[in-house]
């Protein structure tokens, strides 16, 4: 006879048997640095963003995601950074969790915090107590994304970014934001004021180079001291891989502007987030073919002066996260 009791279990075996079958569906073989690194790379080098995909039977992801990346777990992530000579490293929840880190947190348990820190995804919904418990768990920093188009309404994005600084300013965290350079632009005055740092990822998403709309913006809040910028993820601003050319004179720019306030991160595990026709979003997406080891020589191509790149890889990150 059936009972809510064996209805439950039979429910919970098909969950967890949906979960095993999706996670062998989602295995990679291309997480692994194929490039070896051509520098000296600094003590306490840091890999400013990252990102920690768990078994789903343990960390499942949101329904209601937009893409199912590939596997890409924290004993993974130890590997390449061991290849890669980086001594730390920042986990970046991706939006495929939605606003649960529990994958995240476990990877900054596992690698320790002596290596580890975290930015987290969070919503109006989310308590106290559980940012509490974040930064007991190593997180530095609250990803917020700021988008444009025809709805984009300047006055209410700048009282929800004012949330976003009251929330991190009890913790002692950073912003680290998401936006394009336009949206910088018209919110230009908060940002100015932020009573906590801010974090541009993907090169400021600068992909117009120094003549893009908001450049200025985006260069006055890192002259300022205000912002950092990371200098992660080319392909999401450029096309032209693998060497991606036409970042070089915001590189240069950027670094020129204040060299205090640039990180680097690779961007791993480099998942194809873009919407493909046919492609369903629980359908594995494939990971890109960018190798850490070359996007790695290729920073220490665009910042040659050995002295600046300490700076971007181990001071910086280590100012802005507590190292």
């Amino acid at each position: 006879m059936f009972t809510r009791r064996t209805t439950l279990t039979a429910a919970g075996v098909l969950a967890a048997s949906m979960a095993a079958a999706l996670a062998k569906r989602l295995s990679s073989n291309d997480l692994k640095s194929k490039t070896t690194v051509s520098f000296d790379v600094p003590h306490g080098a840091c890999d400013s963003h990252v990102h920690v995909v768990g078994d789903p039977v343990q960390f499942p992801m949101a329904p209601d995601r937009d893409y199912t990346p590939p596997l890409a777990t924290a004993d993974d992530l130890r590997e390449v950074l061991q290849f890669l000579h980086l001594d730390r490293v920042i986990i970046v929840t991706p939006t495929v969790y939605g606003t649960d880190n529990s994958a995240t947190i476990a990877a900054i348990k596992l690698l320790g915090r002596e290596r580890a820190r975290g930015v987290v995804l969070i919503d109006d919904t989310t308590s106290p107590r559980i940012l509490d418990s974040y930064a007991d768990s190593g997180i530095t920093g609250i990803r917020h994304f700021l988008y444009g188009g025809e709805s984009f309404n300047a006055a209410a994005a700048a009282k929800h970014l004012q949330t976003r600084f009251n929330l991190a300013k009890q913790r002692g965290w950073h912003l680290d934001i998401s936006s394009p350079p336009e949206i910088i632009a018209a919110l230009a005055a908060p940002l100015a004021s932020s009573p906590v740092p801010l974090v541009f990822d993907a090169f400021g998403w600068l992909a117009g180079g120094v003549r893009e709309v908001g450049f200025d913006a985006v260069m006055s809040l890192v002259k300022s001291g205000q912002s950092y910028v990371k200098f992660a993820e080319p392909y999401r601003v450029s096309k032209r891989r693998p060497d991606y050319p036409d970042l070089v004179p915001v590189v240069h720019a950027l670094v020129e502007a204040n060299p205090d306030r640039m990180l680097w991160g690779s961007g791993w595990p480099h998942v194809d987030s873009s919407s493909v026709q046919g492609r369903s979003n629980t359908d594995p997406a494939p990971n890109l073919p960018d190798d850490d080891g070359h996007l790695l020589n290729l920073f220490a191509a665009w910042v040659p002066d050995a002295e600046v790149r300490r700076k971007i890889l181990a001071d910086n990150p280590a100012r802005l996260h507590g190292f």
